[in-house]
C-alpha cells in the first residue's frame, strides 16, 4: 500500500484543518473473536429492490473481509499461529480465494496494520477537529486513541508485534504515523502554544508522547478491572505531564 493511501485523509489544513496522526489534528488547523466475519451487504435501493455488487465491490468486500479475518486471528492467537486456513475460515472463503488476492500469507500480514490502522487515524482526526488548541488537542486524541483500542481489542497485539512479524507494515506505520505527530507539533510551535522545544527535538518528542501512551494502555485499559475513574485518572496523570512539560 503506497504511503499516500494510507494518509487516511486526516490532514485537512487545506481546508482551514490538518488531522495528523498521532495525535491527529487541530482545531482551528486542525492536526489513529470467533465465528465468521460478515462481508459487507450490497446498497439497496430505496424502493427494496436490491442491486447486483459490481465486480470491483465483490473484490473490495472479500479483501476487506479478509482484512478483517487476519485482524481478529492475530489478535486471539498472535501473528505466528495465524494460518491461511484459520484467515479464511473467519472470513467464510475458499483457500484458493485468499491466493487471488495475496499471493503468501506474509504478503498480506506486510499489509495489514497499515490497513486496519487507517481507522484508528480516522477517529482520531474526527475527535479533534473543532479543537482549540495544542492541549485540548492532545486530550482528546488521546482519549480517541484509548476508546479505539477499547472497541477493537485485537488491534494492540496486531501493533505489538508487527515489528518483529511484520517489520514492512510497522516501519511504513510508524513512519506515517511520528511524521503526522511532529507536523501537528511543529503547528503548535508555529502558534506559539510551544515555545521550549526546537524543529530538531520535535521528533524525540513525538515518540516520547506516542510511548507514554502505549505504556498507560498497556496498564489501565487492557485489563477488564480497572474502572473509568481509573481511566480517567491516567488521562489527568498524562495531561498534567504534557501541561507541565510540553510549553
Amino acid at each position: 500500500m503506497p504511503a499516500e493511501e494510507f494518509d487516511v485523509g486526516i490532514k485537512a489544513r487545506e481546508a482551514g484543518e490538518d488531522g495528523a496522526a498521532a495525535p491527529a489534528g487541530r482545531g482551528r488547523a486542525g492536526r489513529g473473536g470467533a465465528g465468521a466475519v460478515a462481508v459487507p451487504v450490497a446498497e439497496t435501493r430505496p424502493a427494496g429492490r436490491s442491486r447486483r455488487p459490481t465486480r470491483a465491490e465483490r473484490a473490495s468486500s472479500v479483501r476487506e473481509a479478509i482484512f478483517q479475518a487476519a485482524a481478529t486471528a492475530v489478535g486471539e492467537h498472535g501473528y505466528w499461529d495465524t494460518s491461511v486456513n484459520r484467515i479464511t475460515e473467519l472470513a467464510g472463503i475458499a483457500q484458493g480465494t485468499f491466493y487471488h488476492y495475496f499471493e503468501s500469507r506474509q504478503a498480506l500480514m506486510d499489509e495489514l496494520l497499515t490497513h486496519v490502522g487507517m481507522d484508528l487515524l480516522k477517529a482520531m482526526g474526527t475527535a479533534v477537529m473543532g479543537a482549540s488548541g495544542f492541549y485540548e488537542i492532545e486530550e482528546r486524541g488521546y482519549r480517541a486513541f484509548f476508546e479505539h483500542m477499547r472497541k477493537h481489542p485485537w488491534l494492540f497485539r496486531v501493533l505489538n508485534e508487527a515489528e518483529v512479524a511484520a517489520p514492512i507494515a510497522y516501519s511504513k506505520y510508524v513512519a506515517v504515523t511520528t511524521a503526522h505527530y511532529i507536523a501537528s507539533l511543529r503547528r503548535s510551535v508555529e502558534a506559539g502554544e510551544i515555545a521550549n522545544y526546537g524543529e530538531a527535538e520535535l521528533e524525540a518528542l513525538a515518540h516520547m508522547l506516542i510511548a507514554a501512551r502505549t505504556a498507560l494502555y498497556r496498564r489501565y485499559y487492557r485489563s477488564t478491572r480497572v474502572s473509568r475513574r481509573q481511566i480517567d485518572a491516567a488521562v489527568a496523570v498524562y495531561m498534567k505531564l504534557v501541561r507541565g512539560g510540553v510549553r
